[in-house]
């Protein structure tokens, strides 16, 4: 029910986990609008544990400091050919739309989007490796080109921070 959504909320939003704001409509009452906020991060899949940056950093010291970039280039190479492999879809769009949902049961809470100039963009509101892309920044140049080779066009990665909070667009032709 409704009043027990925004129950939910009001407890999350009081708890941290959630941000707030009134939304005015052209007629009536604002819409209420929730987002989550940076501490809701670590509910959700996190790849990206201590282990792995150990690994990166045990790369480095042993074998020198561009060892953890040409380590994650491979792996980024090696599943830009996987899905390229698999994706499904005559067009560009068609395979926007198939990545878009491959992304989001990896945990990327990915949606594909058309934008109003006619051009489309698969947006994230999560991550599962942030805290991996916050130590290597590079990792966003490898997603980026896995996802030029998987849609086959040229693709613009644009990242938001909104209350500390990590969205991610990727913008493209259709």
């Amino acid at each position: 029910s409704y009043m027990g959504i925004k129950q939910h909320c009001i407890t999350l939003h009081r708890d941290g986990y959630l941000d707030t704001w009134r939304r005015p409509q052209k007629m009536g009452r604002p819409e209420m609008v929730y987002r989550l906020t940076r501490r809701s991060h670590d509910l959700f899949q996190a790849d990206s544990h201590q282990f792995t940056l150990d690994l990166l950093k045990s790369a480095q010291e042993i074998y020198g400091p561009n060892a953890p970039e040409k380590l994650l280039y491979s792996i980024f190479k090696k599943k830009a050919a996987s899905l390229k492999a698999k994706v499904k879809g005559d067009t560009v769009a068609d395979r926007a739309k198939w990545l878009a949902h491959v992304r989001d049961g990896e945990g990327y809470m990915a949606q594909f989007a058309n934008n109003k100039d006619g051009s489309s963009r698969i947006f994230e509101v999560h991550s599962p490796i942030l805290n991996l892309l916050e130590r290597y920044p590079i990792i966003g140049r490898f997603e980026q080109d896995m996802f030029e080779t998987v849609l086959g066009t040229r693709v613009r990665r644009e990242v938001i921070r909104n209350s500390g909070l990590y969205e991610c667009a990727f913008h493209f032709a259709a």
